[in-house]
């Protein structure tokens, strides 16, 4: 009788250890993920940041989107979604990392001006992140793969060093993204730096690689015929050869990178984070 009274006992005490522990809210953070098709699920780090390398007790949202600058990402309502996640109750922290340039870059439909509208949009991203009570993080873009005679053409270079002004500017934390990625690609060379990019290289762009020059690619493919605005404003999976965007092998390098940098600048998070 008395080791059943025994056993009751400690089968309560259990429960009631189980209980409390459920009782008990997870301090949990949050990343939110803001940029272009680099940050993007589909053609970009993001999925793989935000697949490999959080922990259970830290949410990560990407609201990267393919084509926009840091104009037209806030035309759009995009920054408002994100503005929306930061308010969101229930985390102790809030961190938003921020990353464009490649769509800023004149030639495209959404360019910005590099001397002075670019730099303003980063700072109000970054002013109205802090307003929110988030804490933001400038990232500097993600290198293109361009070689000539086996030198990477890092042309983002000029935006790269404008986010850097800003960062220092604003006592904003800054991963370099753009100086360690090109490292990253500049050491593959142009033949390895192909495996990065969401399809193979056509057969005879082989000879050129060797050599250490990177052929123009062909038009990507159009999006499918079904595809509505809706999934069009959000972006889709690339699946064509070029020297932007990154396939499963190239966003789990780069992903890692951004969260090795991350670590560093936001030590707080490494508990929560996979290097």
């Amino acid at each position: 009788m008395r080791r059943l009274v025994v056993g009751a006992l400690a089968g309560l005490m259990l429960a009631a250890d189980a209980a409390s522990a459920q009782d008990t809210p997870i301090q949990a953070d949050k990343i939110i993920l803001v940029g272009d098709s680099t940050t993007a699920v589909g053609s970009g780090w993001g999925g793989a940041f935000c697949g490999q390398h959080v922990l259970s007790a830290l949410a990560c949202v990407n609201l990267g989107r393919q084509g926009r600058s840091t104009s037209t990402y806030r035309a759009e309502g995009s920054w408002d979604l994100a503005l929306n996640e930061m308010a969101t109750p229930g985390y102790q922290s809030v961190w938003v990392l921020i990353q464009f340039g490649h769509n800023d870059q004149p030639g495209k439909r959404s360019s910005t001006d590099l001397a002075t509208q670019f730099p303003a949009n980063l700072r109000v991203y970054v002013a109205e992140t802090r307003a929110r009570g988030a804490r933001p993080v400038l990232l500097t873009p993600l290198t293109r793969r361009h070689f000539k005679s086996g030198q990477l053409q890092n042309t983002l270079v000029p935006w790269a060093d404008a986010i850097r002004a800003v960062a220092s500017e604003t006592n904003t934390p800054l991963i370099d993204l753009n100086a360690s990625s090109a490292e990253l690609v500049q050491r593959l060379g142009a033949l390895d730096a192909a495996r990065l990019s969401p399809g193979a290289p056509p057969p005879d762009f082989a000879p050129a690689l060797l050599a250490g020059n990177t052929p123009p690619t062909p038009p990507a493919s159009p999006p499918p015929a079904t595809a509505t605005a809706t999934a069009t404003a959000h972006g889709r999976h690339v699946d064509d050869f070029d020297y932007t965007h990154l396939g499963l092998e190239g966003a789990a390098v780069i992903a890692a990178l951004v969260a090795r940098d991350l670590i560093a600048v936001a030590p707080e998070l490494a508990p929560r984070l996979v290097p």
